[in-house]
């Protein structure tokens, strides 16, 4: 089982908060805006004798709601079609299981979401990596460097839109390319929407695969409320698909683990009904964030950051020898004003040795003057770092 890189630092980072030094947290993105105070008094409100195990897919009601949520959005699905699941996690987790066997593969656009390897390992298949670059702002790769890794063990293609970690918007027209591959050699098209409301520059130009027609078999959306509502520890996602043969055999792992979380469903329910320019003020604040984080970063020496079209991350390349070795130094041995910050290594991202060696993924998930302050140390960090380049 693959270590995280986003959280494997988290030792150095308590000795250093041991050791009075302040740590600014840009590796893992976990917002810090309210989580909004009418879905936790949702929770509050609630009166009932016992706490029941919901249904394996979720409560009715919860995913009736649902159905109202993605229609708004411009996506056709019925409750029947949606399985509630333990957090994001527990969708990639059931998508796997439900539609590869020990041994297939699951071709994924690289930098990746790191827990992707995780879920892999725990399912017994194989990802097959298909580099994008920095240069490219990470881009999707040619439709051709698909088509190449495609073997008799080929199941699926995954990708994550906007993308972590690379805060990557693909198009509308990458999305079509992807789906005409998985209709040509029967594939699924895994699509984890995790940050679909985060998007910044051309909002428009962006599709969900299960707005493609004629892909109703082939398409499963993993989703979550969890940064959508800066509700992480809520653990509520849901895997979203037509196909029903796939729907039934999730529900049996679904089944297995009996129900997901029984009062976090409220909270996610009491979320459907926030006003719909809710996302108005987080959109926004993200946007300024991401601007701050990305002007800092490419007016220092030898740093250079593409601007992300969404999520709320970004990766940068750094004057550095090993990033690894670079998050460490900055938690064990450097300070500035007694501050210093926490990055996740971009080797984690990458399934093809020796990618991204010099790369980190920031998380603009604190407030302009904590990015600043954490920009700052960064600069003077470049400046002495032993291994810079």
């Amino acid at each position: 089982m693959p270590a995280s890189p986003i959280r494997k630092l988290v030792p150095y980072a308590e000795a250093a908060k041991q050791r009075g030094v302040m740590v600014y947290h840009l590796n893992i993105g976990q917002p810090d805006i309210e989580t909004p105070p009418a879905i936790m008094q949702a929770v509050r409100d609630v009166h009932m004798r016992v706490l029941e195990y919901s249904h394996s897919a979720g409560n009715e009601s919860y995913r009736r709601k649902l159905v109202e949520y993605y229609k708004r959005i411009g996506i056709a699905v019925t409750h029947e079609e949606i399985l509630i699941t333990t957090g994001g996690s527990e969708a990639i987790l059931f998508a796997f299981f439900a539609c590869l066997n020990p041994g297939d593969e699951v071709i994924i656009p690289e930098p990746f979401y790191a827990n992707y390897n995780g879920f892999a390992c725990t399912a017994g298949i194989r990802v097959i990596p298909i580099p994008s670059g920095i240069d490219t702002g990470f881009a999707l790769p040619p439709v051709e460097d698909f088509e190449r890794a495609i073997t008799a063990r080929t199941r699926a293609i995954l990708i994550c839109n906007p993308n972590n970690p690379t805060g990557y918007l693909y198009s509308t027209a990458e999305v079509e390319a992807l789906g005409n591959i998985c209709r040509k050699h029967e594939l699924f098209l895994f699509s984890d929407e995790a940050y679909r409301e985060f998007r910044y520059e051309d909002d428009s130009d962006y599709l969900s695969p299960l707005q493609l027609p004629g892909l109703e078999e082939h398409v499963v959306v993993m989703d979550t409320i969890s940064k959508r509502y800066s509700a992480c520890g809520a653990r509520i996602g849901a895997l979203v698909t037509r196909n029903k043969e796939v729907y039934q055999t999730a529900l049996k792992f679904g089944q297995a683990r009996l129900s997901p979380p029984g009062l976090a469903q409220v909270l996610g329910e009491a979320a459907v009904d926030l006003p719909e320019n809710y996302f108005d003020g987080t959109r926004e604040e993200y946007r300024r964030r991401r601007n701050l984080l990305v002007q800092r970063l490419n007016a220092m020496e030898g740093v250079f950051c593409p601007n992300p079209g969404g999520a709320f991350y970004a990766i940068a390349r750094l004057p550095i020898d090993d990033c690894d070795r670079f998050c460490q130094w900055l938690l064990e041995s450097f300070t500035h004003n007694n501050q210093t910050l926490m990055l996740a290594p971009a080797t984690g991202f990458y399934a093809t040795p020796g990618l991204g060696v010099n790369e980190v993924r920031l998380a603009y998930v604190l407030n302009t003057d904590a990015i600043n302050a954490a920009m700052d140390c960064l600069e003077q960090a470049l400046k002495v770092y032993p291994g810079r380049r």
